[in-house]
């Protein structure tokens, strides 16, 4: 009941996001067009989150869900009947409006909900399981296109849609089977910064309020946590942008991108592991370093005589790195979020990483545009390293005192 419906929210997602611009196009629209109209996933669930921090924190996590699941569902059909461009846009956007209020509302429930001695192994799972989802949904979606049109996959994901209500709607309810775990987190070493939210507080506040009064943990180590959303989106761009620069075929490109993406699945819950035994900075300064290590090194490969070489190898390296911070930003979101009522910051804490992740091709774009691929690769990699500058002086140092139930 905890990680299932997220599995099927994720794995409808996952089987529509690559037809997006595909349709876009058979509907009219030029490249440019199409990549606007793909952006618009992102630009909903960035516009998204802080309602369903809002949501979340008035009517709970089950009944946010059943609502932004029922909102999906008008989204996906209104892709299916979309006469015109812009109402094909628009539902895009309506689904990562609700997108994000889905994702908050279990990062809420697992925030109040986990107890502090294994909530990164349990935040890796959920994060784990929205990295399934869209793993496994573009291979659906080919399959689905062998046999059917390219609105298969948007009946697929109203399907999963389907599902994922009527169990969060009729089957057991986690937030009454499992309690709020209110854990207090003692610093276990100065590390010169005030921990926001570590002591509990109930009094509810708005979501502006929440963000003035957490500004400081926002300012930096949200800051930081945005330049690791910026980099694994980074990722995403510069990598089959590489592969065409290379003159690498599209089978190519896509079994380099899709070796990327398996190293990145199967080490998520190794990050959990690592992340509760040995503390957050463990998992996040080797993927930063990594990451921005790999793409520092891979702007000086492009005119290189081994250069298809060493695309590989450093994909493989970002990988490692981004399949090391899987679950870290939920982790460190819920480690500084206020106990009692978390979801109105978490609302704010989302909205920082996604900005980071949507700033990300663009800055890509830009650079590329200004000067080389190569240069925009380089400028992803000092993100990277600045990242883990700022993880290693803001990420807090907890223990957990023990629990009284152990």
């Amino acid at each position: 009941m905890v990680y299932l419906p997220t599995i099927l929210f994720a794995l409808g997602e996952g089987a529509v996001i690559p037809l997006i611009p595909v349709i876009a196009a058979n509907m009219g629209a030029d490249v440019a067009a199409a990549a606007l109209v793909a952006a618009a996933l992102v630009v909903g669930q960035l516009c998204g989150n802080l309602p369903a921090g809002w949501a979340v924190a008035r009517i709970g996590e089950r009944f946010t869900m059943v609502i932004a699941g029922g909102i999906s569902m008008i989204a996906v059909v209104g892709m299916i009947l979309a006469p015109v461009i812009a109402v094909f846009a628009a539902s895009v956007f309506l689904l990562g409006f609700c997108a994000a209020a889905f994702g908050l509302a279990r990062h809420a429930f697992m925030t109040t909900r986990v107890p502090l001695h294994f909530r990164a192994r349990a935040l890796s799972l959920l994060g784990g399981s929205f990295r399934l989802g869209i793993f496994i949904g573009p291979f659906i979606t080919a399959g689905l296109l062998q046999v059917f049109d390219e609105h298969a996959a948007i009946w697929f994901f109203l399907a999963c849609l389907a599902v994922m209500v009527v169990l969060v709607l009729f089957g057991p309810d986690p937030e009454r089977t499992n309690p709020p775990i209110h854990a207090d987190l003692v610093p276990a070493e100065d590390s010169g910064e005030a921990v926001s939210g570590s002591i509990p507080t109930f009094e509810r506040d708005g979501i502006f309020r929440t963000m003035w009064r957490h500004r400081g943990v926002l300012g930096r180590l949200g800051v930081a946590a945005a330049s690791l959303s910026a980099v694994r989106s980074a990722r995403q761009v510069v990598l089959p942008l590489w592969g065409v620069s290379l003159g690498l075929d599209a089978q190519t490109i896509a079994l380099v991108v899709g070796v990327s993406g398996a190293i990145d699945f199967a080490l998520f819950y190794a990050s959990g592991q690592v992340m509760d035994r040995f503390g957050r900075l463990w998992a996040a300064m080797p993927a930063m370093v990594l990451m921005g290590a790999g793409f520092l090194v891979l702007s000086l490969t492009h005119d290189g005589d081994a250069a298809v070489l060493w695309f590989g190898m450093l994909a493989a390296v970002l990988g490692v790195g981004n399949g090391l911070s899987s679950g870290l930003l939920l982790t460190l979101g819920a480690d500084v979020a206020p106990t009692g009522e978390p979801a109105a910051f978490l609302g704010s804490w989302r909205t920082l990483t996604d900005a980071g992740g949507a700033a990300a091709p663009l800055i890509v774009s830009g650079v590329t545009a200004l000067v080389s691929l190569s240069a925009a690769s380089a400028a992803v990699g000092v993100i990277g390293l600045l990242g883990a500058l700022g993880f290693i002086r803001w990420i807090p140092r907890f223990s957990p005192r023990r629990d009284p139930r152990d």
